[in-house]
């Protein structure tokens, strides 16, 4: 197990650096730069004044060097200070880091603790009245993306209830209820999509396997159905279902900039959001490696969970 948890830690290293290259090349794309939404409005600000400023952000350095700089304060744990407010790019992403994990994690939960459930009794009641609801609800859950899920949420829970969120965070621990009041109505929006992808794979995965040779042995020997089905079907279908979990969690964090627009949520792609407006490369390219950086690291969080689900694989 330790040979291939190494195998795959090895192969995270040039996945990463090849992110940081091409978000790098990304941002620099972006039409203008930082100077030029810093002197809108500024009719007195000259083409040496700009440049100045532009030496002085060392945005003048050719863009090797300027990568290197980026990848270089990347490695020290030194993420630079933002073009416009001076503050450090850490502490601002301190800041946002906690809530979209949190929004995140309550999504997933939601989403795996509903969605499996879900498909096991989908499964197991096929052809049924309460199969039939549940695939249509996972086919509404897919055809509905999660911002119009979110706005429509929003606006019923305004209008009908004369209910909105709080304007400002409430942390977690400085309040726990109210947290979680403000939490709960984006973090059904953003797992809506992804419950109904966990419940149909888990359906589809599990069919397959009940229909076994092994499963049939199971139940012509005298196993209860609680047995067959949670010890030798669900298990030897998880492998595409925590593959489709894995794919979908670290998803959610990308999903997660539009849902923190929404409702004025202060995480990192509200912050991103901000940042690229204004064109502060510093926060976009530390906040996009890190969406990138979870992602990779969830999938490899799925390899690993491969080996101890299925011994086999493990083996090659």
């Amino acid at each position: 197990m330790a040979r291939y948890a190494v195998q795959r830690l090895i192969l995270v290293i040039p996945t990463l650096l090849g992110m940081t290259l091409l978000i790098f090349g990304l941002v620099r794309l972006l039409p203008g730069d930082v100077v030029q939404v810093m002197s809108i409005g500024d009719v007195a600000a000259s083409d040496a004044t700009r440049e100045r400023v532009r030496q002085a952000l060392g945005l003048a350095d050719p863009l090797p060097v300027q990568y290197a700089h980026y990848l270089g304060g990347l490695v020290s744990g030194d993420t630079g200070k933002s073009f416009l407010s001076g503050q450090p790019v850490s502490d601002i992403l301190g800041r946002a880091i906690p809530i979209t994990l949190e929004l995140a994690v309550v999504a997933a939960a939601f989403a795996i603790l509903v969605g499996m459930p879900l498909g096991v009794v989908s499964a197991v009641k096929q052809n049924t009245r309460l199969d039939f609801v549940a695939r249509v609800g996972g086919l509404v859950g897919l055809s509905l993306p999660n911002f119009w899920i979110a706005t429509l949420g929003l606006l019923l829970t305004s209008v009908a209830f004369h209910w909105i969120p709080a304007v400002t965070w409430i942390p977690l621990f400085a309040d726990p209820l109210g947290n979680l009041v403000q939490i709960a109505l984006p973090a059904f929006a953003l797992s809506l999509t992804t419950l109904a992808i966990v419940m149909r794979m888990t359906r589809a995965s599990l069919l397959e396997t009940l229909h076994e040779d092994y499963v049939r042995t199971a139940r012509a020997k005298g196993l209860a159905p609680r047995p067959v089905v949670m010890g030798h079907g669900l298990r030897n279908a998880l492998i595409p279902v925590v593959t489709v979990i894995g794919t979908q969690v670290g998803g959610l964090m990308g999903g997660a900039v539009i849902i923190e627009v929404i409702f004025g949520l202060p995480g990192v792609g509200y912050s991103l959001v901000q940042a690229i407006y204004n064109r502060d490369y510093p926060i976009i390219q530390v906040a996009a490696v890190y969406l990138a950086a979870v992602f990779v690291l969830v999938n490899l969080g799925v390899d690993l969970l491969y080996g101890i689900i299925d011994p086999r694989i493990k083996q090659h």
